[in-house]
């Protein structure tokens, strides 16, 4: 097969696993489009027996390098850091897209992943997403089966104690579009019915956009902050729904003299939003 056929074969699977790895839809591209140049460059490539599992293997090794070089980046980052949001209009979804299981893909989950290293990463998602035998993994990531074994359900066990209700995409559309018309009329009883009164809000502005550089924690807190952005730019904003790292989102476009946008993704637990993370850093919103 040439190499334009794998992209087109291989191109969303490998993208899926980079931006896992990442967070970041960007970097996730970048590396697939240059895993498959540098395929195409090698000088023996017809004699690649598996040429998917040599490609994720290429895929993988690039996101372990990009993650050992960019950890002290990540260190000084100023305030909350998010995963770059991943954005589908609700009309345009791509029922095939199976590789972008939606509790894998999730922000929540996404954020569990950081705390694992970079190796830990990669085995834990080769093997939880992907199915991958250990086998193949170790192969991948040049270490041995029982080594592999034992990163993997390590790192089960230290991130996947309390995962997140995945609710479905009927419930969840209803519910954020619900969430968005009793903030905008400042219905706090009907906002209690669906947002849980211990939400957190994490905002993430890269130190490029004023926003609240520590979680926000209660249903007071958040709302009151949420209300008073929205009086404060009153008449200069459009707001949209869209599926954001496969569960409903919104995303806020502010009028060009502002020049800001904010994206808003959701976590939930017993039927009620229990986290809030909007991205406001223009740099992770360049790819929307």
């Amino acid at each position: 097969m040439n190499t334009e056929g794998m992209f087109k074969l291989y191109q969303k699977e490998l993208f899926s696993l980079a931006y896992r790895m990442l967070g970041s839809v960007m970097d996730a591209e970048d590396i697939v489009q240059e895993a498959f140049i540098k395929f195409d460059q090698l000088p023996r490539k017809e004699s690649i027996q598996n040429e998917r599992a040599y490609l994720y293997k290429m895929v993988t090794n690039r996101c372990i390098d990009l993650l050992r070089s960019s950890s002290k980046q990540r260190e000084t980052y100023k305030g909350t850091w998010l995963p770059e949001p991943l954005v589908e209009k609700n009309d345009q979804k791509d029922p095939s897209a199976l590789y972008l299981q939606r509790e894998t893909i999730s922000t929540a989950y996404l954020l569990l992943l950081q705390k694992l290293n970079a190796v830990e990463r990669a085995v834990f998602i080769l093997r939880e997403v992907f199915n991958y035998s250990y086998d193949e993994i170790a192969d991948n990531v040049e270490k041995s089966q029982e080594n592999c074994r034992q990163i993997y359900h390590r790192a089960k066990k230290s991130i996947l104690t309390d995962s997140e209700e995945i609710p479905s995409v009927a419930v969840g559309e209803n519910h954020i579009k619900s969430f968005v018309k009793h903030l905008m009329d400042e219905d706090t009883e009907k906002l209690l019915e669906l947002v849980s009164e211990e939400v957190i809000l994490y905002t993430d502005g890269g130190g490029k956009v004023r926003v609240a550089g520590i979680p926000v924690v209660g249903f007071q807190a958040v709302m009151r902050l949420n209300q008073n952005l929205l009086r404060m730019y009153e008449g200069q904003f459009s707001y949209s729904f869209h599926t954001v790292n496969g569960l409903p989102g919104i995303r806020i476009q502010f009028d060009e003299s502002i020049d800001r946008q904010f994206v808003y993704s959701f976590a939930f637990r017993d039927g009620k939003v229990e986290k809030i993370y909007a991205v406001a850093n223009p740099d992770k919103l360049r790819h929307i």
